[in-house]
């Protein structure tokens, strides 16, 4: 066969013959076919529509909130595209390919659909990069959610930051041994592994320091108090008077607010509430707050209060239950996943800590500054904001004493903390003392909790926390 033309564009060629001669077959069996036609290839670009894929939580649409790249520049694997915002948590959308950016399919607030086409990736035919593939979304800072990695026929746990930090230092991770759960490599692994390399030496982490009790010559920096009362000062917002009615899409978290509230009316609510005497707990923790200040931790009284709340859910575990939509099966969950509620310039988020029921108080306030500074940054994983079990509403921080709480489905018991005020008592000889008081409202599930079970539960909480001392005896 004699060929005029061999045109080649991508994986697809078209072949244009001006005649044809027929030979005999025998003539061809021993004939090599490069020998025969000669071609001439012409490499382009390859475009790649990348698809915002299934975030979970059923989840089908987000909000753009940030774009990281424009159309005309390179990105690389795991370079972040943009952040979007679902009525769950914010969400970091990384690259999947080296190429160049050509399309931008959404604008800053534009609602981006799931399977829906993010942006046009140019990306090198020659690689063969199957365009079918979806994005990957990975929450920014999330300690527990990770991705996967194929390296020499197993799977290695990594989050995109440290494998980042690893092609940065051109070390493969197959050769780095992971320090955290189910083997997955940690920054410090990293960090470890280039410090063997090159001979340097790292500092501790801050995690694994243990801090010795202190001598009694030895001072402990005080913290500083400031006793001059507090006026509060109104927040500063841009006044326009545009004259006109202005209608705005639910969004985000607000939409989240709309869905999960409605889904409470359901709920029987009843209400309990009670004072609290927390004067040994303040003296204890100002005690504390210089040692936790030493380990880089701010203590405050939250952790506490949700180290106390987990002890009573051993005893009563029907707080710590959920109830089916048919209302025909309880699930008492094992995990402790005591939630905060939060206001945000997003709006109110409920971040929970895990297992509660194994942590220690330290634990919990070094969990608790995480998802605070990530909370105020907007940058909450969707694990940080899943799985709760049961929340605590601190209203003290903005000024209130009692409150009416809203239970969270599927949880069914939720307490709201109020101010702590120093008031006048009368101690057990009749004498009045300075006692520092915080009044706590709680609400609970009537279909499956009585207000007996509600009133013990509250008594245990207020013994542990009246007594600090008592925790000692069940913590684990």
């Amino acid at each position: 066969v004699c060929i005029h033309r061999v045109r080649s564009c991508s994986s697809i060629r078209f072949i244009k013959s001006k005649y044809v001669c027929v030979f005999d077959k025998s003539a061809l069996k021993f004939s090599h076919q490069q020998r025969l036609f000669r071609t001439s290839a012409v490499s382009c670009g390859q475009i790649v529509q990348f698809k915002l894929s299934d975030i979970g939580e059923g989840i089908t649409e987000v909000t753009v909130k940030e774009w990281y790249i424009k159309e005309g520049d390179s990105v690389s694997q795991f370079d972040s595209i943009c952040e979007v915002q679902s009525d769950k948590a914010s969400v970091t959308i990384t690259s999947r390919y080296d190429g160049v950016i050509r399309k931008l399919h959404y604008s800053i607030d534009d609602i981006a659909f799931v399977g829906k086409p993010l942006v046009d990736i140019e990306i090198d035919a020659s690689k063969g990069v199957a365009p079918e593939e979806d994005v990957v979304e990975t929450p920014p800072m999330s300690h527990e959610e990770h991705t996967h990695q194929e390296i020499k026929g197993h799977k290695t746990l990594a989050t995109p930051a440290v494998r980042r930090l690893a092609m940065e230092n051109n070390i493969k991770l197959s050769e780095v041994v992971g320090t955290g759960k189910d083997n997955r490599i940690l920054k410090e692994d990293i960090l470890n592994y280039l410090a063997k390399q090159t001979g340097a030496i790292l500092p501790p982490s801050p995690k694994a320091e243990i801090v010795p009790p202190l001598r009694k010559t030895e001072a402990v920096p005080a913290a500083p108090k400031d006793k001059a009362h507090k006026i509060p000062v109104p927040v500063s917002r841009p006044i326009a008077f545009s004259g006109k009615d202005k209608t705005e899409p639910v969004t985000g978290f607000q939409k989240a607010m709309v869905k999960t509230m409605s889904a409470a009316l359901k709920i029987p609510h009843f209400g309990y509430s009670d004072e609290i005497d927390l004067t040994q707990l303040v003296q204890l923790r100002e005690e504390l707050k210089p040692l936790a200040e030493i380990r880089g931790v701010r203590l405050s009284f939250m952790p506490f209060f949700i180290k106390a709340a987990s002890l009573g859910l051993l005893q009563y575990p029907i707080l710590n239950a959920s109830l089916d939509e048919n209302c025909q099966n309880v699930t008492y969950k094992a995990s402790h996943n005591i939630g905060v509620a939060m206001d945000t310039e997003q709006g109110l988020i409920v971040p929970n800590v895990k297992n509660v029921q194994v942590c220690s108080v330290f634990d919990i306030a070094v969990e608790l500054n995480r998802l605070q500074s990530l909370g105020s940054a907007g940058q909450l994983g969707t694990s940080d904001l899943t799985g709760g079990t049961f929340t605590l509403s601190n209203i003290g921080t903005i000024g209130g004493t009692y409150a009416k709480p809203v239970i969270l489905p599927p949880e069914v018991a939720i307490g709201a903390l109020g101010k702590i005020q120093v008031l006048p008592r009368f101690n057990g000889k009749g004498e009045v003392f300075k006692a520092q008081i915080m009044n706590v409202s709680w609400s609970a599930d009537h279909r499956i909790i009585d207000g007996a079970t509600m009133a013990q539960f509250s008594n245990l909480w207020k013994s542990y926390l009246e007594n600090p001392a008592s925790m000692l005896l069940d913590l684990k």
